[in-house]
């Protein structure tokens, strides 16, 4: 089974406030010039995205200098729904291997586009971050906006350690009980700090 956790690209969709709005136009008609052609202006961290240690930290690496396997493996959920903070549990251990993609389910995507949904999300703590960074996990995803607030040290200490940041996931809750799934987060090849990226879950059937 294939779940999608992408939110959907559309003019006028919702940003992280302070961001330039996505635009979207149908730049060519078909009765007039013979083809349909569309034309997307769109800030790197609009709708489901995937942020790079470029972002916020200084380095000279883009995402798309990444290797292709570090954005596929299997992966694993956190289910913290109902919560403010994302703090270290023991039973952690031994749910995040090494080369995991972690993804945390807090349930906050439910608000994705109001104003809550940016000023109000949960967070990560220090410890969790910690915990990720020991297990070198490839990525974390998360249905907020971001893992963090000002000034942001979760982003930066995960950076620091190669860790990439995938935010604003969407159908997050569909992979509670999964047994096991992969995750396959793909970035556009562009030369920049970030991307917009379609992100999917492969569900085992046992």
């Amino acid at each position: 089974m294939i779940i999608d956790l992408t939110r959907r690209i559309e003019r006028g969709m919702p940003v992280y406030p302070g961001d330039e709005e996505t635009g979207l136009v149908q730049s060519r008609q078909l009765h007039t010039d013979f083809y349909v052609n569309h034309q997307l202006s769109i800030n790197m961290h609009a709708g489901t995205h995937i942020d790079g240690p470029m972002h916020l930290t200084e380095t000279d690496m883009y995402l798309n200098d990444f290797p292709i396997d570090r954005f596929v493996g299997e992966g694993c959920l956190i289910d913290a729904a109902g919560v403010e903070t994302i703090d270290y549990k023991e039973e952690y251990e031994a749910l995040i291997r090494d080369g995991h993609i972690v993804i945390v389910h807090t349930g906050w995507g439910r608000l994705y586009g109001e104003e809550a949904y940016y000023g109000e999300h949960p967070v990560l703590t220090d410890a969790f971050a910690e915990l990720l960074v020991r297990k070198k996990i490839k990525m974390v995803g998360l249905d907020t906006p971001s893992p963090d607030k000002w000034p942001f040290r979760v982003h930066k200490r995960l950076f620091e350690n190669g860790i990439l940041i995938a935010e604003n996931l969407a159908n997050v809750d569909r992979l509670i009980g999964a047994p096991s799934f992969e995750i396959i987060a793909l970035p556009l090849n562009v030369k920049a700090d970030s991307s917009v990226a379609r992100i999917i879950a492969r569900v085992s059937k046992c």
